[in-house]
């Protein structure tokens, strides 16, 4: 590793560590930066930048607490400002940010949601963070079109050769919970609270679709045929399996697929249709 390399990973464990980590992360980050400073009043020098790396620290902490309230505000208000500020600092020290982009920090959340013995009275709780995760991350997910001339695979084509392409950053999370509900009445008004606390009386599971609609991310409660369904797509089932593996599934409604199909084209979650890689071939290289 260049001397520069080994600067920068010590920089970013000293301004992630946890306090009781950080003073030595310091040390070996001014260790590594004193290779290349002069000896003459290094003493001072080294003080100074210790003072720099707590201000630095504290600024991208700030900074990330800030980024991880705008991925998550419904988990904010359903556990209120003072709890989020404290979730966030014990995430900062268990699953600190491996990389300069806070942006991207967060996604183990619902993973330290879920270990926290106080929080289990609220059990939708991790999933609603994923579901909020998921839309984070669909908010950055690459562009995509409707390629409106593959479809016509779907008359050339046996639902067994094809399979149909999803936009990218497409989540299901699937809860035990009303986790989809609460969610969108949180972001949309819909359902509204008091429906939603009939939902919550019932506390029947549902299945949360995420996709990128346009530049907007969007969440929407789906049946558990439509979650199967999309969720054989994403892992790169053939139409047929994914069609067939509706039929196991206990939804009312039954899934259609010529509504499904028109739907998804309107919405933006279908972007085209492909050939299934024969996966006995070779990959060229």
């Amino acid at each position: 590793m260049s001397n520069l390399a080994a600067q920068q990973n010590a920089l970013l464990h000293t301004l992630f560590s946890s306090p009781v980590q950080r003073s030595q992360n310091a040390t070996n980050f001014i260790a590594l930066k004193a290779i290349n400073t002069p000896s003459r009043g290094q003493k001072d020098h080294i003080k100074f930048q210790e003072r720099g790396l707590q201000v630095y620290h504290a600024n991208a902490q700030v900074a990330a607490i800030r980024n991880l309230q705008a991925a998550y505000p419904v988990l904010e208000q359903l556990v209120g400002g003072e709890a989020f500020a404290l979730l966030a600092r014990d995430l900062w020290h268990q699953f600190p940010p491996t990389r300069g982009d806070a942006a991207q920090w967060g996604a183990e959340l619902a993973q330290l949601i879920n270990s926290i013995a106080e929080l289990k009275t609220e059990p939708y709780l991790p999933d609603v963070a994923r579901i909020e995760w998921a839309l984070h991350q669909a908010a950055t997910a690459a562009d995509a079109d409707l390629d409106v001339s593959s479809l016509a695979l779907l008359t050339t084509h046996d639902p067994d050769a094809i399979t149909l392409q999803l936009t990218p950053g497409t989540h299901i999370v699937n809860s035990s919970y009303p986790a989809a509900s609460i969610t969108t009445a949180h972001l949309y008004e819909n359902p509204s609270f008091e429906e939603l606390q009939a939902e919550l009386r019932k506390c029947s599971p549902e299945s949360a679709l995420i996709w990128r609609q346009g530049f907007r991310p969007s969440v929407a409660l789906c049946t558990s045929a439509d979650a199967v369904f999309i969720q054989n797509l994403l892992d790169g089932a053939s139409l047929a399996a994914a069609l067939d593996d509706t039929e196991t599934v206990d939804s009312t409604p039954a899934f259609d697929f010529n509504t499904w199909l028109t739907q998804s084209a309107q919405s933006g979650l279908l972007v085209g249709a492909s050939l299934m890689r024969d996966k006995s071939l070779p990959v060229a290289i």
